[in-house]
């Protein structure tokens, strides 16, 4: 709902929509709905479930194994490169390049 007198964003408090720019109030009627704004999903951990992650060739620093799991994440800002994470799949050991 928009503020008659100055046009801004009127916001609802307990029985009342009050424009924070002006103070103009006004009360609410029976025909006023009022929507949130939804909350950000969780992201599931895939920390048991290796067998769905790509593998690579890849030299595990503490066995020799030459196969592991990888993921991407952004760890800096948009600009930066993401991180790469390893999962040896023989001893399990985690490292990033």
């Amino acid at each position: 709902m928009f503020c008659p007198k100055c046009k801004s964003l009127m916001f609802p408090k307990n029985d009342f929509f009050i424009c924070n720019k002006c103070g103009y109030k006004k009360k609410k009627d029976g025909s006023t709905i009022v929507v949130s704004k939804q909350r950000k999903k969780e992201v599931p951990v895939l920390e048991g479930k290796t067998d769905v992650l790509p593998k690579i060739r890849i030299g595990c620093p503490k066995c020799g194994h030459n196969e592991a799991t990888w993921v991407l994440r952004q760890m800096r800002g948009s600009d930066e490169p993401e991180t790469s994470f390893y999962t040896c799949t023989k001893c399990g050991y985690r490292w990033r390049s």
